[in-house]
């Protein structure tokens, strides 16, 4: 048996292509590429890894979906079912999240752009928390709580001191400052928790632990100047693809997290995280297919960044379904359909010898942000289908459904 991009649920045994149990045959006979397929038991399987590791090092561990990774609806559905809370950013987020039936005790809300309706939609609802990325923000949620007569729990965004980093709370003397002014005004927020997001596709525990590092330190700060009452702190999200950062990875990372919180005293603190990639990423796939092939080996698929985006971000792998089993030793460049010689999916890609017209090319790790940050570009959507062992379902059909946004 041959898995496929590293991933058990994409493989081929005698001469058959599966997607977990599904012959992919049965999809070619009833599909036209493209089209994405997601694969729920390795949505599963991902949940289960990252709830497993960091529960078993943490008492107190909390594990937030990041919605705006993929906020299909039976992706969303997936995810809770998986025990794990939301983390949203917008208000048609929130709505999704609350009629999908996740408590409101475990959603939490924040972003740059912070509105007043998204708030009402929190205190209206009892969220577990609304994230503040600015001290103005914090001042307009107590506002606006003071005429609900509640106590609304906040968590204060700090700025993670990356180079050009723009988000979030810079914590020095002049902020601190004005921030114990703000609370000592300000009767009706909670400040509970601090939250750090150093960058996404962190393929490295020690950029990971610098996010770490770089909050703990923040949070040193705050309680030595302001003697304030964090119970919560959150290191955010950022991981790549389950397929690229394994299990064994992952528990390195939690104990390094363990252990700087013992060396920082604050093992007390509950402890949040923000996946969204690593749980929904490398459950995506893409089926496209070869239209053009030029002399210098520039192969054209009918997709393209509008449908695969560069901010996406994603560790995008192609592979040759009709050759599957040749060496990938040709320097390929792989472009789509948009009309500009900007879209380009990859340049000098080891690729099959042999390419035709026609061949079907598999693009995996798709899961994430490939269709958030996706665009109308003129050309029909594709189709999305979910696939759970031998059965899959259409969960976005372009000829039925006008779009599959919020």
């Amino acid at each position: 048996m041959k898995v496929i991009a590293g991933n058990p649920y994409l493989k081929k045994d005698q001469g058959k292509i599966y997607f977990d149990e599904l012959e992919y045959s049965i999809l070619e006979k009833d599909f036209s590429t493209p089209y994405y397929v997601f694969l729920e038991n390795r949505i599963k399987d991902n949940i289960n890894i990252f709830n497993s590791v960091f529960s078993s090092h943490f008492e107190r561990y909390e594990g937030f979906y990041s919605f705006k990774a993929n906020y299909l609806h039976e992706i969303c559905r997936i995810i809770k079912e998986g025990n794990f809370g939301a983390e949203i950013i917008s208000l048609p987020e929130l709505e999704l999240a609350l009629k999908l039936n996740f408590s409101p005790n475990k959603i939490i809300v924040g972003g740059i752009y912070l509105t007043d309706q998204l708030i009402l939609k929190c205190l209206d609802n009892n969220i577990k928390e609304i994230i503040a990325y600015s001290l103005l923000d914090i001042k307009r949620i107590n506002d606006l709580a003071k005429n609900y007569n509640k106590t609304q729990k906040i968590c204060l965004r700090i700025n993670s001191g990356k180079y050009d980093a723009r988000l979030g709370v810079e914590i020095n003397e002049s902020t601190i400052e004005k921030l114990h002014l703000i609370l000592s005004e300000c009767k009706y927020i909670e400040l509970t928790t601090i939250l750090s997001h150093f960058s996404t596709q962190m393929n490295s525990i020690d950029l990971l632990k610098k996010n770490c590092i770089s909050l703990l330190t923040s949070l040193k700060k705050l309680q030595k100047k302001l003697h304030i009452d964090i119970k919560n702190i959150n290191f955010g999200g950022g991981f790549p693809e389950a397929v690229v950062f394994k299990k064994e990875r992952l528990e390195n990372f939690a104990l390094s997290v363990k252990k700087l919180l013992q060396e920082y005293d604050f093992s007390h603190l509950n402890v949040y995280f923000e996946p969204g990639r690593f749980l929904v990423g490398d459950a995506g796939i893409l089926m496209s297919k070869i239209i053009n092939i030029t002399d210098n080996r520039w192969i054209f698929l009918n997709i393209g960044n509008h449908i695969v985006p560069k901010f996406a971000r994603c560790n995008l792998r192609f592979y040759n379904l009709n050759n599957l089993n040749e060496s990938y030793n040709t320097k390929t460049s792989i472009a789509g359909i948009i009309p500009s010689d900007q879209d380009v999916l990859a340049k000098n890609y080891y690729f099959t010898p042999t390419l035709k017209i026609g061949d079907r090319v598999l693009i995996s790790n798709v899961g994430a942000y490939c269709l958030t940050f996706s665009n109308r570009f003129p050309y029909r959507l594709p189709a999305i289908l979910l696939v759970k062992s031998k059965e899959y379902k259409t969960i976005f059909n372009p000829t039925k459904h006008q779009d599959f946004s919020l």
